[in-house]
């Protein structure tokens, strides 16, 4: 395990290059030098987002149009899921700093489901999700500057808690199908100093529901590069297409998802490949000694979330010490969801790495 890299080669570094580029300042790092000048300038951007994409995926045969078009891979934010990601995206700032540092986070006592935004008895978490997090965010940074962020999304997620959450100050345009995603995105990308940011599910829902080695899955990989090519090779001029992922994903077989037990003063949240611990964790801590998992100290995990300054509630909500399963099994505990074969969250390279694609006019 190590820490994700927040200086120069990580997702939040990437978004702090586009941001660098279309308004002159960042507030997070830009990407390492050889890392952005393989970027072309432009004056719009088209970042295409594939949910659960990681770089390891890339070498499945399906994937072959995507793999053509990637110039290296950078880290995710920790942990790597998709609220975490998508908030890292949102603010430009890593989750030490944004406080989205869990899927499944422990805010006031309770634990919340930060997709849906329910606790883990299944009733509604009562909050502002427009004033979640941090202001302001990239896209009223943007804006302040005279230029725009518009989300592509699909026509579901309107108006939802998490696009709430995630997408203030933004031009939201629903998206009936992957094709209106595709015209929609190459038609705002036409007028300069836009961030045209398109959402690819995909991959992430086949890899969770039937794993790598399925039909489905190569099916969404071949969805993803056909939506990938479709907009590479169709950009106006003056415009770059710029696309990775939120995370990768690894298969768990469904016999080596383990219930943790019920402990009396401990907390149990984050996901099924790192549970975060919080409360009297000395019980839980010698479940490494019966369970295939390592246990890990609060100290130990300095960094995991990015540098500082640290969000306000960063230290109520970060845990006390993780269990993190080892290769090949993911942990079941009460709110998390059920056995599924797709499996992300945790530090190995196939979940943390993820890929860095670029189009440009022509390609």
């Amino acid at each position: 395990m190590r820490a994700p890299d927040y200086q120069g080669g990580g997702l939040v570094n990437l978004i702090a290059e586009l941001e660098f580029r279309l308004i002159g300042q960042a507030p997070s790092p830009r990407l390492r030098t050889d890392l952005a000048e393989r970027i072309p300038a432009a004056r719009s951007y088209v970042f295409v987002l594939f949910d659960g994409l990681g770089d390891h995926q890339l070498g499945h045969p399906a994937a072959a149009r995507l793999a053509r078009d990637r110039i290296d891979a950078i880290d995710s934010s920790f942990s790597t899921q998709t609220t975490v990601n998508t908030s890292t995206l949102a603010t430009g700032l890593p989750p030490s700093q944004h406080g989205m540092i869990a899927y499944l986070l422990r805010l006031g006592g309770r634990v919340v489901n930060t997709i849906f935004w329910f606790d883990s008895d299944g009733r509604p978490v009562e909050t502002d999700h427009r004033t979640f997090l941090p202001a302001p965010n990239l896209s009223e940074r943007l804006a302040v500057a005279g230029a725009e962020t518009i989300i592509v999304e699909p026509s579901a997620f309107v108006d939802s808690a998490l696009e709430q959450v995630l997408y203030r100050g933004a031009t939201i345009v629903p998206a009936e199908d992957d094709t209106a995603s595709i015209r929609i995105a190459l038609e705002r990308a036409a007028q300069p100093g836009k961030l045209v940011a398109v959402y690819v599910p995909h991959v992430d829902a086949a890899a969770h529901a039937a794993g790598q080695e399925s039909g489905l899955y190569q099916e969404a990989l071949r969805d993803a590069a056909r939506i990938w090519k479709a907009i590479a090779t169709g950009l106006p001029p003056e415009a770059v297409a710029v696309g990775t992922a939120d995370h990768g994903h690894v298969d768990v077989a469904i016999d080596n998802h383990l219930q943790l037990p019920v402990i009396p003063g401990v907390t149990f949240y984050g996901d099924s490949r790192v549970v975060y611990v919080a409360g009297d964790v000395g019980e839980a801590a010698t479940l490494a000694t019966d369970l295939p998992v390592s246990w890990v100290s609060r100290s130990d995990m300095d960094g995991w979330w990015g540098p500082p300054p640290q969000h306000p509630e960063f230290e109520r909500r970060r845990p006390d010490g993780a269990l993190v399963a080892d290769d090949g099994f993911a942990l079941l505990y009460p709110g998390n969801d059920g056995p599924m074969i797709g499996q992300h969250g945790g530090l190995t390279e196939a979940e943390l790495r993820i890929p860095i694609l670029v189009g440009a006019s022509g390609s």
